[in-house]
C-alpha cells in the first residue's frame, strides 16, 4: 500500500521545484498528471547526459507520472484542464505571478470549479511585495535571503553550490510539507486552498543558526567566523593527495578522541584556538586519503572522508538504505535512480516509470474525461493537445 494512493495531482510546474515537488508525492503513491505545454520544451529534457529520447534528469524528476501536453493559449485546452480540476486534489504550477489568472486558471477559477482543490504557487519571490514578478535562479535567491554572504572563505567570493538549495529545500520541500499540511486541514474542514510559495521566504527562514543570532545582536555572519561556516576547526581538510576530509567533532568527547587517534593528545589544549586548524592541516597533509579512511574507518569521532557522488553510491549506508533503485522505462529496460529517503514502517515508495515523452498519455487522459476519438483527433489536428 502506499501513502498518497487516493491522492490527484495536476502538475503544470517545470524545471526543477516543482517537478521535484511532485516526483516526491508520486513516489509516496499520489496519481500525477505532469502537464506540458507541446511546444515549448522544459529546458531539463534537454540537459545532459541523454538517456533515450530525454535527459536522465527528467527521467528521474518525472517518475511514476503521467503526461499530457496541451496549449493553454488555447480555450479548448482550458477546458480541459476545468474538467480535469474537477477530479484533482491538488494543483502545482510554478508560473509567475498573474500568468495562470490571465489564463484562466487561477486559484480564484478553479475554485469555483472544486472548492476542495489545494492549489500551491511556486515562485521566486512569491505573489506580494515589489519583486513578485522579477525574474530569478536559485543563486540569485541564495544572494538575497543572506545565506550567500556568509557561506564563503573570508575574503574569497561566495561559489555556486553543487546542488539547487533554494530550488529544492526552499520550493520543493516547502510544498510538499504545507501540500500534506492542506490536505490534513481539508480532512477536517473540507476547504481546499491557495499556498504561496516564495523560494526567497524559505531560504532566508532556513538561516536557521546564524540568523537568530543576527537579530539578536544586529550583527551579520561573516565569512569563516561562526562556529559551523569555517570560523572553528569544524571544516574540510586536504590530504596528501588532494583528496578531503571533513571533521566535525564539535563535542569535547569527539575532539578528545579525535586528538587521541591523531596522536596528538597536546592538541587538546588547543581546542579554542585558531592555531588547531593549521595543525589538523598540516596532520591531513600528511597521509593520503586511503590511508585516512582506514585509520577512521572505525571511529566514532564524526570525522568522514569527501565521496564523489558515484563513490557515495557505493557507500554501504546508503545501500543498505536502499538510495539507489531500479525503475522500469518504456522499452523494457530498467534505470538506475536515487531513491526516496523517506522510510514507513506500513507502507512503501512507488516506482512505477521513469518520465515519458511529452504529452506520452495524452490520449488516455483525454478518454477517460469521456472526450471520444473524433473529438480528440480534432484537437490533435487544431494543435491543441500533442500525443
Amino acid at each position: 500500500m502506499s501513502m498518497l494512493n487516493d491522492i490527484k495531482v495536476l502538475d503544470l510546474s517545470t524545471l526543477l521545484p516543482g517537478p521535484y515537488a511532485s516526483m516526491m508525492l508520486a513516489d509516496l503513491g499520489a496519481e500525477v498528471l505532469r502537464l506540458e505545454s507541446p511546444d515549448r520544451v522544459d529546458l531539463v529534457r534537454e540537459m545532459e547526459p541523454q538517456v533515450g529520447s530525454s535527459s536522465a534528469a527528467h527521467q528521474t524528476l518525472n517518475r511514476s507520472k503521467r503526461a499530457i501536453a496541451l496549449d493553454l493559449k488555447q480555450p479548448e485546452a482550458v477546458e480541459i484542464v476545468h474538467r480535469l480540476v474537477k477530479e484533482y486534489d491538488i494543483v502545482l504550477e510554478q508560473f509567475r505571478p498573474g500568468v495562470m489568472d490571465r489564463l484562466g486558471l487561477g486559484y480564484e477559477n478553479l475554485k469555483k470549479i472544486n472548492p476542495r482543490i489545494i492549489y500551491c504557487s511556486i515562485t521566486g519571490f512569491g505573489q506580494t511585495g515589489p519583486f513578485k514578478h522579477r525574474a530569478g535562479h536559485d543563486l540569485n535567491y541564495l544572494a538575497l535571503s543572506g545565506l550567500s554572504s556568509y557561506s564563503r572563505r573570508a575574503k574569497q567570493p561566495p561559489v555556486p553550490l553543487g546542488m539547487q538549495v533554494a530550488d529544492v529545500a526552499g520550493g520543493s520541500l516547502h510544498s510538499v510539507i504545507v501540500i500534506l499540511a492542506a490536505l490534513h486541514h481539508r480532512d477536517k474542514t473540507g476547504e481546499g486552498q491557495m499556498i504561496d510559495i516564495s523560494m526567497t521566504d524559505a531560504v532566508f527562514a532556513m538561516n536557521a543558526m546564524s540568523g537568530a543570532g543576527a537579530l539578536a545582536d544586529k550583527t551579520a555572519p561573516e565569512a569563516e567566523a561562526h562556529l559551523l561556516n569555517g570560523g572553528s576547526f569544524y571544516d574540510y581538510y586536504e590530504t596528501r593527495d588532494g583528496r578531503y576530509f571533513s571533521v566535525g567533532s564539535l563535542e569535547p568527547k569527539f575532539f578528545q578522541g579525535l586528538c587521541d587517534l591523531l596522536g596528538k593528545p597536546e592538541l587538546k589544549a588547543l581546542e579554542k584556538d585558531p592555531e588547531l586548524k593549521e595543525h589538523l592541516t598540516s596532520i591531513f597533509k600528511s597521509k593520503t586519503f586511503s590511508q585516512w579512511q582506514e585509520i577512521f574507518s572505525e571511529a566514532d569521532l564524526c570525522v568522514e572522508p569527501v565521496l564523489n557522488f558515484l563513490e557515495a553510491c557505493e557507500h554501504p549506508q546508503l545501500q543498505a538504505r536502499d538510495m539507489l533503485v531500479d525503475v522500469p522505462m518504456a522499452d523494457g529496460q530498467v534505470q538506475q535512480q536515487r531513491g526516496n529517503p523517506i522510510k514507513f514502517s506500513t507502507c512503501n515508495t512507488h516506482y512505477s516509470r521513469t518520465g515519458g515523452s511529452v504529452g506520452a498519455d495524452g490520449k488516455d487522459v483525454l478518454e477517460e474525461l469521456g472526450l471520444d476519438e473524433k473529438t480528440i483527433d480534432k484537437l490533435i489536428k487544431k494543435n491543441i493537445v500533442r500525443i
